[in-house]
């Protein structure tokens, strides 16, 4: 009986011993990890995941400061996936801190990029509440922003093709068809209109020339009335003489005749105030053209005081004299 007890209690002192080196192995070394890392929470909703391994690389400005721990999908959102990422201690993380995806272009292996753009903000420490570690939250990486254009770009393509479909249906390549031939008919219309253009151009050229040459003949002509008209003219002075007695006697007779005009139209002014008081309207008509005939001796008066005048002139002798005296007074009468 004796070895029996002797073995149970060796195995059980084997079996306590082994279960502290557990704990205190257990101990050691998650107190060492506490002390050489931290944990921190990424939730990403927009960037895509696939590449992306547990033990990935998280990076820093190009460094590996630590590793991807696990991801999981939320399980009250399935777009949106959780992931705990280890990073060393000394790693400067701070409040707007963002965390982006990133892959390599041969290997396909996505990891995480920590950035902190502009000034570093107060270091990440708040625990928000319902979770186990600080929160990083989700940044904007370049690769996403160039897929983003790529597929603005895709589906604008595509909308630009359907468009182009409906332009080039059948329809509206009948039109453009249609078109096409207008164009071509307008086309030779237009040169057969510039060849008639071309043709009135010439005409009105040879017409020009005719014109020109027309032109210089009147005026060789004009030169030629011109040479025979100054014999004309000198003769004319001599008559012009003769007449300048009589015009002056025709001049005086001229003024009597006016003085006596006047009088007379004022006797008529005077009559035709006097008729316009006592007439009604339908007597205003015969006053009116008793003043338009007054207006109209006028003006014959004036223009029989001008004729001596007119007459001084060389041309005014090659025309012919003024009518008589007399038959001026008759023409008044």
């Amino acid at each position: 009986m004796e070895p029996e007890t002797r073995y149970s209690v060796i195995g059980a002192i084997v079996l306590a011993l082994s279960a502290a080196a557990i704990v205190g192995y257990l101990w050691l070394s998650s107190a060492g990890r506490d002390s050489d890392f931290r944990f921190y929470t990424v939730y990403f909703e927009r960037q895509s995941l696939d590449g992306l391994q547990v033990g990935g690389n998280v990076n820093m400005r190009g460094i590996t400061v630590g590793r991807v721990e696990s991801y999981e999908i939320a399980r009250d959102n399935i777009n949106r996936v959780r992931v705990l990422l280890r990073v060393a201690r000394e790693t400067p993380v701070r409040e707007n801190t963002a965390a982006t995806v990133s892959r390599n272009l041969v290997t396909g292996i996505a990891r995480i990029n920590l950035v902190t753009p502009g000034t570093p903000g107060p270091e990440l420490t708040r625990v928000a509440a319902g979770e186990r570690y600080p929160v990083i939250p989700e940044g904007t990486s370049g690769t996403e922003q160039i897929t983003d254009a790529v597929t603005r770009l895709g589906h604008a393509a595509d909308a630009t093709l359907q468009n182009v479909n409906r332009v080039l249906g059948p329809e509206n390549q009948k039109t453009f068809a249609e078109l096409l031939t207008q164009l071509r008919d307008l086309a030779r219309g237009l040169n057969d209109r510039l060849a008639t253009v071309d043709r009135v151009a010439l005409e009105v050229g040879q017409s020009a020339a005719a014109f020109r040459k027309a032109t210089g003949e009147i005026a060789v002509a004009a030169r030629r009335v011109a040479d025979a008209a100054e014999p004309l003219s000198r003769d004319a002075g001599s008559a012009l003489r003769e007449a300048t007695v009589a015009l002056q006697a025709l001049t005086q007779a001229t003024r009597n005749v006016e003085r006596d005009l006047t009088l007379a139209l004022q006797r008529i002014d005077r009559d035709g105030g006097a008729v316009l008081k006592r007439t009604d309207d339908a007597l205003d008509i015969g006053v009116l053209e008793l003043r338009a005939t007054a207006s109209e001796l006028r003006s014959t008066a004036e223009s029989v005081a001008r004729t001596p005048d007119r007459l001084r002139e060389p041309r005014a002798a090659l025309i012919g004299l003024p009518p008589s005296r007399d038959s001026i007074c008759a023409s008044m009468a």
